[in-house]
């Protein structure tokens, strides 16, 4: 009876790992590339249009990256945390923009 439990139980924590694996693809993804593509489009050098292009390119490298990680990371949680890691600093860096130049 104990190791039908242990069983069940072992599944069911793959799939809620592979689940949270998913869920820091699709939508982590999307917005930590969405973060990155405003940051770097604050940041980068050129005109503002040059700049929004450039991010933006950054931005689909950065959606695809973090959806390889999210299934190479040793474990969902850790794929997770590095995700919102990222999309803090992203954040942070845009925000600090903001609050420097004033405009949006």
């Amino acid at each position: 009876m104990s190791r039908t439990v242990t069983a069940r139980s072992a599944r069911w924590r793959r799939r809620g790992d592979t689940a949270l694996r998913i869920v820091v693809a699709m939508p982590g993804g999307y917005a930590v590339a969405s973060l990155w593509a405003m940051a770097l489009a604050r940041l980068l050098p050129g005109g503002p249009a040059e700049a929004t292009v450039a991010a933006t390119l950054v931005g689909f490298v950065l959606c695809a990256i973090t959806a390889m990680w999210a299934f190479a990371a040793r474990s969902g949680w850790r794929a997770f945390w590095t995700v919102v890691l990222a999309g803090l600093v992203a954040g942070a860096i845009t925000w600090g923009s903001v609050l420097a130049s004033g405009r949006v």
